[in-house]
């Protein structure tokens, strides 16, 4: 039996400094919690009350990020998408105002073999709001082929495009998604986005971090980290060097 569930989170400035979190709800599968965060920040965690999604299911994730708000979302454990009849559908809607900051940092989506994920991430940006975005894609769980999986990751700036792109992987993608111009047989794949107002004035470099991993700007206030690995473990590493990078070039006013 497929699931329809939307989860979602407001928050709001308490007036103090803080943030306050007015609306925190769950549905199905899909379980939020207030959890510690390092101040100031506001931290919320997604708990996976069950297997999900299978293949049928429709979830969704809204996150309001009000003005002057501080707040961290991140996950207690990996998404694995499964087999079942027919699709699952997987939407996240991300807004952050002026003035707010917002960290969204899931662990990784695994698609497993006989699976098929149909994944879209929305993401409006008020004129001075930050945001520190990643995601990770693992093809298949240990010694397994991948699933289908398509992802489309669509960031407007000021009602304006900043980033629009979709990704395929596995049956039924188009040819030479694992070729050699591609991900070369490598099984994670990650990026990061920084979009962060520092960066009018000092825009990052392109550079390559080691091997299979770039960092590049993007036109407007924004620097995007791509990323791919052997494994989960591996792809970690590099976007948590990577975001290590970026944040010590923020906080010393130079270019990264």
């Amino acid at each position: 039996m497929s699931v329809t569930a939307t989860a979602r989170v407001r928050a709001v400035a308490d007036g103090r400094g803080g943030t306050a979190l007015p609306v925190l709800e769950s549905d199905g599968p899909l379980a939020l919690r207030r959890t510690r965060a390092a101040a100031p920040y506001t931290g919320v965690t997604l708990v996976g009350a069950m297997s999900a999604p299978l293949g049928g299911d429709r979830l969704a994730v809204d996150v309001d990020a009000g003005e002057g708000t501080r707040l961290r979302v991140g996950a207690a454990a990996a998404t694995v998408a499964l087999p079942g009849p027919g699709p699952a559908h997987y939407d996240v809607r991300l807004s952050v105002g002026d003035e707010a900051e917002l960290h969204w940092l899931p662990e990784q989506l695994i698609s497993a073999r006989g699976s098929e994920l149909r994944m879209t991430t929305t993401v409006e940006l008020a004129a001075t709001a930050r945001l520190v975005y990643r995601e990770e894609q693992v093809l298949g769980r240990h010694g397994e082929a991948t699933g289908a999986l398509a992802t489309r990751l669509t960031v407007r700036r000021r009602g304006r495009p900043l980033l629009d792109q979709e990704l395929s992987y596995g049956p039924g993608a188009a040819g030479g998604w694992d070729g050699p111009a591609v991900l070369g047989g490598h099984r994670a794949v990650g990026q990061l986005l920084f979009v962060l107002p520092e960066f009018e004035e000092r825009p990052v470099m392109t550079r390559l971090l080691g091997p299979t991993a770039v960092l590049a700007p993007l036109t407007g206030p924004a620097a995007l980290v791509t990323a791919v690995a052997t494994d989960a473990r591996r792809l970690r590493i590099l976007l948590d060097e990577a975001t290590a990078l970026v944040q010590d070039g923020v906080r010393a006013g130079q270019p990264t």
